[in-house]
């Protein structure tokens, strides 16, 4: 038997959904609807939850779209700036593009298996792009990368970029000179050009790229078409590959 409280809320909800209008109820109408909604989310609380679960996947479909966009629209300078490292097969037929920070827990864990899966996959382009967010001593390797590879050459670059997202100590004019060393570098030439405005003009159009493209965090990674937005374990990124791949 319905208790009047419960009657009335339903004569309420029985309405049409035009009517349904709590700025058109009466007062004793409105108060009876929203008492029966709450005591009815108290009785079933996992109603909020699939609600909360609605939300996050609609909100992930809509930044999923908007990535597609802003990917589509400043993809010139996300694959072909014409100064980021590129490796990997450079004809390959899949682009992956990875913003990095050296001092990023997630990037380090993403190193070995990113490098991993362009081996073993063998026709992947892949693309390093330096993004220091964590402080100076991410704004210092990042530096170091850059003013080796201009220096250098890309295979010196991979070379250094391989040693510092290994590296455990804090980078520094000291760490960076040995650092140099170890790899048969010109360390003063490299520590010299690290302030230049070469290597400063390249830091800033990355930042510049990664605004637009609403990059807050890294890893980042573009794969083709798609953002992929943090870390990814090795079998997801080779499933999403062969996905890209049809």
């Amino acid at each position: 038997m319905k208790t009047p409280l419960l009657a009335a809320a339903f004569a309420v909800l029985a309405m049409p959904s035009w009517a349904l209008d709590l700025e058109k109820m009466s007062d004793e109408e409105r108060a009876l609807f929203r008492e029966e909604v709450r005591a009815y989310l108290l009785d079933n609380p996992e109603v909020i939850m699939e609600a909360v679960a609605v939300l996050e996947e609609r909100q992930a479909a809509g930044q999923a779209r908007q990535d597609f966009d802003l990917v589509a629209i400043n993809a010139d300078d996300i694959f072909n700036d014409g100064y980021s490292y590129v490796g990997g097969n450079p004809d390959g037929d899949i682009t992956l593009v990875e913003f990095v920070d050296y001092r990023c827990g997630f990037c380090r864990r993403a190193h070995p298996e990113v490098q991993e899966l362009v081996a073993s996959d063998g026709n992947i382009r892949i693309i390093t792009k330096e993004f220091p967010i964590l402080g100076e001593a991410s704004t210092q390797s990042s530096r170091f990368a850059i003013a080796v590879k201009q220096i250098a050459g890309d295979d010196a670059y991979e070379a250094a970029n391989d040693a510092l997202i290994k590296m455990r100590a804090d980078a520094n004019p000291v760490t960076l000179k040995r650092l140099a060393k170890n790899l048969g570098l010109d360390s003063d030439a490299i520590i010299a050009h690290m302030g230049s405005n070469e290597v400063t003009e390249e830091i800033r159009k990355t930042r510049e790229l990664a605004q637009r493209l609403q990059i807050t965090g890294t890893p980042t990674f573009v794969l083709e078409d798609e953002m992929l937005r943090g870390y990814l374990p090795l079998n997801e990124m080779r499933r999403m590959v062969a996905a890209k791949r049809g």
